[in-house]
């Protein structure tokens, strides 16, 4: 007997084509499925396929944190919706009171309004960002570096206790507020249909029948999380803290004795990972117009899946599981019903842990020599 037949045999043995072909199976009757509601209703499922990528792009942001910190200290930390709502607030209060998205205007009352608004909204995505990136190292240095020797449960454990200081401190009346609030946009919206060619909805008419619409929002955010990917990429790839995040995601101890500061690469990947998160959350409450206390805990749960999904400690795997999960959202509350959204998204984080726990791009953890 060969080596590829002993291969074989212990590959049938340990039972992996169980795995594997039941994931086949369940591919082929999505698909199969997918297949038919596009016949049935082909510009009702291309709508859902934009709502999908525009939710599914919000949330790559927001997996991408988990991702990276996942990385580096092997920590689930659950308290990152809750920064991706502290980053909407912000923006709320940045657009709202203080009216940080026309600033250009008021410094420059010639430059052209369009380019002052585009000014005027990085502005506010800029100012969540950097909001964000500090609350994530301040909660970094006071809840997680004292924990950084104990047993990974306890850090765990605070991530959550962490996550629900967040969310009833900013309930408070003098803080944000219990309620919801209508988030005003830093610009207009601008709506296109698509039938038999590309046209511009005018406002107070009616959607002709048939057509696929998209707008601005859903350019913008597929623009941004793009832009963030790239430059995301580029950091751990191309600069001198990226090799020092990939080092010390591997193995702390000989990072420090090759001059690594490990503190302080972990407390930039808090701060990188919350960063995107604070864009993230100015994109949802431009997408979806409404913030409140409490709107982290979905959406983080969420991307927290397509982490899991896309292999959490990889950077492609978190983007391409984030947009399986928006259009897995999406497709089942367009076609099954609304609350069968969040039951599919729970049911493919079980899926994924039971048949493939390394996720799509995710390996196997490698012994260290």
């Amino acid at each position: 007997m060969n080596n590829e037949q002993k291969s074989f045999l212990q590959w049938l043995v340990q039972g992996k084509w169980i795995g594997k072909g039941f994931l086949a199976l369940l591919a082929v009757a999505i698909i199969w499925w997918v297949g038919g509601k596009a016949m049935q209703s082909p510009s009702l499922f291309f709508q859902q396929i934009i709502n999908g990528f525009q939710l599914g792009f919000v949330y790559a942001l927001i997996a991408l944190g988990y991702t990276m910190v996942y990385g580096i200290v092997r920590l689930i930390n659950f308290a990152h919706g809750d920064v991706f709502m502290f980053g909407s607030f912000v923006s709320f209060f940045a657009v709202g009171l203080f009216q940080l998205h026309l600033w250009p205007l008021s410094a420059f009352p010639t430059i052209s309004p369009p380019l002052a608004i585009i000014i005027g909204t990085i502005s506010v995505i800029l100012l969540s960002m950097v909001s964000c990136a500090i609350l994530a190292v301040t909660i970094e240095r006071i809840a997680y570096k004292p924990l950084r020797d104990a047993p990974r449960i306890s850090a765990l454990i605070t991530a959550i206790g962490v996550s629900f200081f967040l969310e009833y401190f900013g309930a408070l009346p003098f803080v944000f507020t219990p309620n919801f609030i209508t988030y005003k946009r830093p610009f207009d919206i601008t709506t296109w249909y698509i039938k038999d060619g590309v046209y511009r909805l005018e406002a107070g008419s009616e959607v002709p029948a048939g057509s696929v619409t998209f707008s601005n929002i859903l350019i913008i955010i597929i623009l941004v999380s793009i832009i963030l990917l790239i430059g995301l990429n580029y950091i751990v790839r191309r600069t001198k803290i990226g090799k020092a995040m990939r080092a010390t995601a591997y193995d702390k101890p000989t990072s420090r004795l090759m001059g690594i500061n490990v503190d302080g690469v972990i407390s930039t990947t808090f701060a990188i990972g919350a960063s995107l998160a604070g864009a993230a959350g100015v994109l949802y409450a431009t997408a979806y117009g409404q913030v409140v206390f409490w709107m982290g805990i979905i959406p983080g749960l969420k991307a927290f899946i397509a982490a899991v999904l896309g292999g959490i400690g990889s950077i492609p795997g978190a983007f391409v599981g984030a947009l399986i999960m928006g259009q897995a959202e999406v497709l089942s509350a367009g076609y099954i019903s609304t609350p069968m959204r969040d039951a599919v998204a729970f049911t493919i984080l079980i899926l994924v842990l039971l048949i493939r726990p390394t996720g799509i791009f995710g390996e196997p953890e490698r012994e260290k020599a």
